[in-house]
């Protein structure tokens, strides 16, 4: 066995194989671009090198560099992961030229199945099934156009060097087929240097299943079973499983023995995945047809490893070594049933558009633990690369980890895939999470109606992803507003601002964003303790019992929901297993309201002392300048501009005690004639009527202009 290898990859799959190589004391070298130094892989790995700048090209793309580093340090072996040069023979060919071990097949598997018309060729002479289709090497359009008339539409071209869902495009009719032909080979020139195609009848419901495959240099090859990954978005897979729903023991053996068959039609070594597209024919039996190998790891080898309790990158380490396969194939298990979801840093609701930036919040789901590759007793697994306060890289896959459950069967393994969602919060970058649970709780995933139009076809229901309850949401900002304040508070008990009075009720307002409008909150708290919590009309009775600043108890008249709630500046994110929301904290002080009256004032939203003026009577003003300074809640809150004007009256002085609904002052338009002055003063007097009449809890919502202060426990920012 090796005492040091060499990972030749970054984030979640370089901690997955460093995890493993500890375990069998095996030494690791993580490399790093210039954006990485404090990365976790880098911390995961006994030592590590630099190796350029954060673009791939300039670093991970590097074989030359990766070989340097490897020599530099000692190691014995190159482990590739996946993606960057697993896949690539010149690599490969590299490393056993300098002497080092490529964790991977030989070079001339990887060139035989890197090329998809060549791999269908073989895969022909091996009598493994072929969609029909035409995968030559005469390219002439001419011809092209002929072989897909002689197919049948539709048809679908494909990128002969190509993956990914690039250079592909499904064409219905002969009149369409020049445009999609031209098209196609302008991406696949720009994405794989080779503007190569072959055409093949194109599935209606195609579902996509793959077999993982192991061979050592010791003429022995097994499969470890199927995986469907029939979940796609932009033929990019978002939940895989294995085994393969509805897949009998008969047609299992039958794609297991052709998956064998095109491994060793290659002289394959090491870890591998054959991929297959199937669909029911007229008889509703499945029939497979070979799609492509792919010559490396997968990044969903985890619940291949669940259900047959294996550490694949063991076995890649041993048999790399020279070792035999640990097993025959009478003796690999099928155990239960898991599904791997990959959370993703991209915005669903926009075609998936991959977002960036820090993870403020990453906690991972409470069973998670990472000790051990295979499932032994632990039914959730959680792979990531990332913790929290890293940040999520515009240079690199958008994926921020991968989530693993199993269970005794699909439901339970379902059942556990959603309650581990639901305990994964992230706050930051925009995730894929809540559309996973959606996912996996729409009619066809949860039914197994499986093919790789699911997410289209359920498109209605999955892209309406329904909010956290808005009694819910407010109900976690309320929970941790006091916990905050709690252990904020001075020891002093006449600086406690728990909201106690010696008799009455203690009232306070929130204003929050929430779901795309804005809400306001009111509390009461009486002076034996309990709470209510009214939104408009609506009132509840609010009890709530935190542990620690986080996690909240809280309960509606008398329903309880835990709840998990982070505050990030003026954001706050709630957390409940039937959802989650994000809200804005609005400091109404210092809040720009774009819909108030062009004449009017600003009231106190609550009880506080003006500590500072920096403007005068008949100043004008722009938007967004700052008026005075109100202290209130221990915290400081600045009074700006709501728009453009003239300030007319200023109502206190420096000192002032001010009352809620207190008017500060007044702004008239700066071309204002006689007429809108006493516009302003009809608004004035309607303002104060409106306090007048109105009872505590509405005095703030007499002004249009009326606002909060903020809750988050800082000093508002002047803006």
């Amino acid at each position: 066995m090796f005492q040091k290898i060499l990972i030749a990859n970054r984030g979640e799959i370089a901690c997955r194989i460093a995890a493993t190589a500890r375990r069998l004391g095996i030494r690791t070298v993580a490399v790093y671009s210039d954006v990485e130094h404090r990365a976790l892989h880098v911390q995961s790995c006994d030592e590590a090198v630099h190796i350029g700048e954060a673009a791939p090209q300039h670093s991970y793309l590097r074989a030359d560099r990766m070989i340097t580093a490897a020599q530099a340090t000692g190691a014995q072996a190159v482990h590739p992961g996946y993606g960057f040069l697993s896949e690539n023979a010149a690599f490969a060919t590299a490393c056993a030229e300098s002497g080092l071990v490529f964790i991977g097949p030989p070079p001339a598997a990887i060139e035989a199945m890197g090329l998809k018309a060549e791999a269908k060729r073989l895969m022909a002479l091996a009598g493994v099934p072929l969609v029909p289709g035409y995968h030559g090497a005469d390219q002439d359009a001419a011809l092209l156009r002929f072989e897909a008339g002689r197919i049948g539409y539709p048809v679908l071209i494909k990128a002969s060097a190509g993956g990914g869902g690039k250079g592909m495009r499904v064409v219905t009719s002969d009149a369409d087929f020049d445009a999609a032909l031209a098209s196609c080979r302008r991406e696949a020139l720009a994405s794989f240097g080779s503007e190569a195609v072959l055409i093949e009848r194109y599935l209606a419901r195609p579902r996509h299943i793959e077999i993982q495959v192991f061979a050592d240099r010791h003429g022995h090859c097994v499969h470890l079973h199927e995986r469907d990954c029939s979940v796609q978005r932009r033929h990019q897979k978002v939940l895989e499983e294995a085994p393969a729903p509805g897949l009998g023991a008969a047609l299992r053996e039958r794609m297991g023995a052709a998956a064998v068959a095109a491994a060793r039609a290659v002289g394959y070594v090491g870890a591998g995945t054959v991929e297959f597209i199937a669909e029911a024919g007229t008889d509703g039996e499945l029939q497979f047809y070979f799609m492509e190998m792919n010559t490396r790891l997968q990044v969903e080898h985890p619940v291949t490893e669940a259900i047959t309790g294996l550490d694949l990158v063991e076995w890649q380490l041993r048999v790399a070594a020279g070792e035999a396969l640990p097993l025959r194939q009478e003796q690999v298990r099928l155990d239960g049933h898991a599904i791997e979801a990959r959370i993703c840093a991209e915005q669903p609701d926009a075609q998936f558009l991959p977002s960036t930036g820090v993870l403020q919040v990453f906690r991972t789901p409470l069973a998670a633990r990472f000790e051990r590759a295979g499932r032994d007793t632990n039914f959730v697994r959680f792979d990531a690369g990332v913790g929290e306060g890293d940040a999520v890289l515009p240079h690199y896959d958008p994926m921020i980890a991968k989530l693993i459950v199993w269970g005794a069967d699909r439901a339970q393994a379902l059942a556990r895939l959603d309650t581990a969602l639901a305990q994964t919060h992230i706050v930051g970058p925009h995730t894929n999470v809540a559309f996973l649970r959606c996912v996996v709780g729409s009619a066809s995933f949860a039914g197994a109606d499986l093919d790789t139009g699911l997410i289209e076809r359920e498109r209605d229901a999955l892209f309406k992803q329904p909010s956290l309850a808005l009694e819910i949401t407010a109900a976690g900002v309320v929970a941790h507003t006091l916990a905050a304040e709690r252990a904020t508070q001075d020891a002093d008990p006449w600086s406690r601002r728990d909201g106690w009075r010696l008799h009455g009720a203690a009232r306070r307002r929130f204003d929050i964003d929430a779901q795309g409008a804005r809400h306001v909150l009111r509390l009461e708290r009486t002076h034996r303790g309990s709470m209510q919590l009214s939104i408009g009309e609506r009132r509840w009775s609010l009890a709530v019992h935190s542990h620690g600043p986080d996690h909240h108890d809280v309960s509606l008249d008398g329903h309880r929901w835990p709840l998990a709630v982070y505050a990030t500046g003026e954001r706050i994110s709630v957390h409940a297993a039937d959802g989650a929301a994000q809200v804005e904290l609005i400091d109404s002080i210092a809040h720009v309201d774009d819909a108030g009256p062009a004449i009017g004032g600003l009231s106190a939203p609550m009880p506080g002392k003006l500590i500072k003026l920096m403007v005068q009577p008949g100043e004008v003003v722009g938007r967004g300048q700052a008026l005075m300074v109100m202290e209130a809640m221990k915290m400081e809150h600045t009074i700006v501009a709501p728009r453009d004007g003239r300030v007319d009256a200023l109502h206190h002085a420096v000192g002032d005690q001010v009352g809620q609904g207190d008017e500060l002052l007044r702004l008239v338009d700066v071309d204002g004639d006689a007429d809108a002055d006493a516009d302003a003063d009809a608004n004035a007097d309607a303002n104060a009527n409106a306090n007048a009449n109105a009872n505590a809890d509405a005095n703030a919502n007499a002004n249009a202009n009326a606002v909060v202060p903020a809750l988050t426990g800082t000093p508002a920012a002047p803006r």
